[in-house]
């Protein structure tokens, strides 16, 4: 009931840790980018990652060795015609996700399922595209992907349940932890992680606390793994601007409209650890 095969579109941050897991699962893994520098790059990423994790004694040399066996990448996005699964982890832009989607609805066999990494736009809204938008879910990952246990599967409306069922198995598969969400604006973690980043930034721009001890308070207070500062610096504050429109739009609340704060540091090129500074100073 699981996939065998995975293409991931976007070898950035998300897509590499993507394929990281699942070579490491067994699964044969074709990793795209727009050209062959970026998919040597993302190739690059997996195998540092996995490097650290055979030091730390997390994964043998063998397992290693047989992860990146499982990979291979490429710039034509043809040759993930054989993938049971696809899944996109471009940036955050619907018309971007939905002209990727009409593509991959040309290529890839009638039974594969069209897998979305957003993590706020509307997975229905992407599917509208696609021929038969009952193959098409949300398969929200969480960055390091490699580290992080959670998946959040997004089902829109239309969704078949065998495909829901396949990924809740993929899921398994590859080492997380599935909720399954309807198709709601932000889902559940964006939808709460991105309420709770505003409103600390706005206690910072009020002067209530420092980024710092913002971040202690909901660490030590809350048992948080990472403050919600920190955190918004390792997202991206520009990503993370761009999902607080979004959300405060849909959702016709005031409390994820992004504070003058963001705005300006976005505007400042303060994006996070991206960008070397944001809430912290992220060194090279």
């Amino acid at each position: 009931m699981s996939f065998a095969t995975i293409g991931i579109v976007g070898a950035g941050t998300m897509g590499h840790g993507i394929g990281h897991v699942c070579a490491l699962a067994g699964q044969t893994v074709v990793l795209y980018d727009l050209d062959d520098a970026r998919v040597a790059a993302g190739l690059k990423k997996v195998e540092v990652n996995l490097r650290k994790g055979v030091e730390k004694g997390k994964v043998t040399a063998e397992e290693s060795a047989a992860a990146l066996a499982r990979m291979s990448g490429t710039s034509r996005l043809q040759n993930l015609a054989d993938c049971d699964v696809v899944v996109e982890a471009v940036p955050e832009n619907l018309s971007l996700k939905q002209e990727l989607f009409r593509s991959l609805d040309g290529i890839l066999a009638p039974g594969a399922v069209l897998a979305t990494n957003t993590s706020s736009l509307s997975v229905a809204a992407i599917a509208s595209v696609v021929a038969d938008p009952s193959r098409v879910i949300g398969t929200h990952f969480f960055n390091p992907v490699h580290i992080m246990a959670l998946l959040e599967v997004v089902v829109h409306v239309g969704t078949r349940a065998d495909v829901l069922e396949r990924t809740l198995a993929w899921g398994v598969a590859i080492g997380k932890e599935c909720i399954t969400v309807r198709d709601f604006p932000g889902f559940a973690t964006s939808r709460l992680g991105v309420c709770l980043g505003m409103e600390a930034i706005r206690m910072v721009e009020e002067g209530v606390a420092s980024a710092e001890d913002i971040d202690k308070a909901m660490v030590l207070g809350y048992r948080h793994p990472i403050g919600p500062l920190r955190l918004t610096d390792m997202v991206g504050l520009d990503v993370r601007l761009a999902i607080g429109e979004y959300l405060a739009g849909e959702l016709g609340n005031a409390a994820f409209q992004p504070p003058q704060l963001m705005r300006r540091m976005v505007a400042e090129g303060k994006l996070g650890a991206k960008s070397g500074e944001g809430f912290y100073a992220w060194p090279k």
